[in-house]
């Protein structure tokens, strides 16, 4: 695997030690993970590992119990989404987060929407929509997404199509870091690589990427470095280049700690 065009050294986003109990379930016990600017991490766990707790945490929805967050080298208290996007921080979640009926445009500035001037057009709430196609056109075309056009409906868009317009989103708002979750679930074997191929972009940019993922041999072929969530802990942190997938099984399922 290539390393990312853009990486370097600086922590772009981090967890350390964090714990995370709801009622009698600790879902976090001792979990840590760090994404430098450039880089492609991958966060693989079992299912109830930890992992979507964790990336709850690292997007303010919830609060950890103890640790502590560091964004661009800051220590940080991150008390909702809105705080983690007030730091540059966006999120592909699961589900795309899009509205079918709504079109590429309207997706991209969901939340974001660019008003006309400052005068009684603003004020008639009337949208900039000739700003928002061209600066959704350029969006989409740093990162060699192809579509039929920015006006056509994202229903209308394939699996793969609308995943690239929901990571083209992001990256359009993002300034630190960008954390997906399952990107390539549901897509096919093309599809996928193209989403992979779109990650490695967008740490060419010099954005954090963290994905968390099942899907263990792509994955493992684009990131720079993984992390492994076993019982709420991290159980290993290495460069993807020294990990095969039996590895990376091996710690999930905590074979390693009981072989110790």
């Amino acid at each position: 695997m290539e390393s990312s065009a853009g990486s370097d050294q600086t922590v772009a986003l981090a967890a350390s030690h964090v714990q995370k109990r709801f009622g009698h379930v600790q879902a976090l016990v001792d979990a840590s993970v760090t994404v430098h600017r450039g880089e492609i991490v991958a966060l693989f766990g079992d299912n109830g590992a930890g992992k979507s707790t964790l990336l709850r945490v690292l997007l303010g929805i919830y609060r950890p119990d103890a640790g502590n967050l560091v964004i661009d080298g800051t220590e940080r208290d991150l008390a909702s989404i809105r705080d983690a996007q007030a730091h540059g921080i966006e999120a592909v979640h699961q589900d795309l987060a899009l509205a079918p009926d709504l079109s590429v445009i309207d997706n991209m500035f969901l939340g974001h929407e660019v008003l006309q001037g400052r005068g009684v057009l603003s004020r008639m709430g009337i949208l900039a929509r000739k700003r928002m196609a061209e600066r959704a056109d350029d969006a989409l075309r740093q990162l060699a997404i192809k579509l039929p056009s920015v006006y056509v409906p994202v229903r209308d868009l394939s699996g793969g199509q609308r995943q690239a317009v929901a990571i083209a989103r992001a990256v359009m708002w993002a300034r630190t870091a960008v954390l997906l979750d399952e990107p390539t679930a549901a897509l096919g074997a093309r599809q996928s690589e193209i989403v992979c191929e779109l990650l490695r972009a967008v740490a060419a940019r010099g954005l954090a990427v963290l994905v968390v993922s099942h899907d263990l041999p792509r994955i493992l072929k684009v990131a720079d470095r993984v992390t492994i969530l076993w019982r709420g802990k991290t159980a290993r942190d290495e460069q993807a280049t020294s990990l095969t997938v039996p590895d990376v099984v091996a710690a999930m399922v905590g074979y390693e700690g009981r072989a110790a």
